[in-house]
């Protein structure tokens, strides 16, 4: 559920991107509503709202979680400043990117794999699989990076669907594909599963 979370706001986005461009009087003010910056301006404070929420109800925030919030307030501040699309379209590259590079240095940096920080508590795996699994999630996340580098700037028209469902698609398939792959190897570190080395009495 957690790896959804940061769906939300970027489904709120794509939905006030989706509205076409018209003014609208808040209080005697005039607003736009639709397009990009205004779907940009969503984006910012609705995930302020739910990384806010989450930080009230849960005491913290994951560190997976302030490097969404920060990237988005970052990225979504500077479109919003120079009118610029551009800096918002390296949002998801950069993040992926910077998750692929966590993930790659937990395999120098400290006594255990960072998917192994993150699973451990609920699954006891053989410390190959563990591996195996750490490196899947880095290449996940430098092709979903590369993926989303090229759709921004190669088919501008489709780019915000892609940020969107593209991204939530590679992900479901991933963590389904994620689970076929437990599912033929948890049994490797079950107990009972294991060959017993107690001579048999006569």
């Amino acid at each position: 559920m957690k790896q959804f979370i940061d769906f939300i706001p970027l489904i709120l986005f794509f939905i006030v991107y989706k509205i076409s461009p018209q003014a609208v009087d808040v209080l005697g003010h005039s607003f736009m509503v639709g397009g990009i910056y205004s779907a940009t301006a969503m984006l910012i404070a609705s995930s302020l709202v739910v990384y806010g929420v989450l930080y009230v109800r849960q005491g913290k925030l994951e560190k997976s979680q302030w490097l969404t919030l920060i990237a988005c307030l970052v990225f979504g501040s500077l479109t919003l400043a120079f009118h610029s699309e551009t800096f918002l379209k390296w949002k998801a590259p950069v993040v992926n990117w910077v998750f692929a590079l966590i993930f790659a240095g937990s395999h120098f940096i400290g006594d255990r794999l960072l998917i192994q920080r993150i699973m451990g508590h609920a699954l006891t795996l053989p410390q190959a699989v563990w591996t195996k699994l750490n490196i899947a999630w880095i290449v996940f996340f430098l092709f979903c990076g590369a993926a989303n580098l090229y759709v921004a700037f190669t088919y501008q028209e489709f780019w915000v669907d892609f940020k969107v469902f593209g991204s939530l698609g590679m992900t479901l398939l991933f963590l389904v594909g994620q689970g076929i792959f437990l599912a033929r190897h948890i049994h490797d570190a079950d107990p009972s599963t294991q060959p017993s080395n107690k001579k048999r009495e006569d």
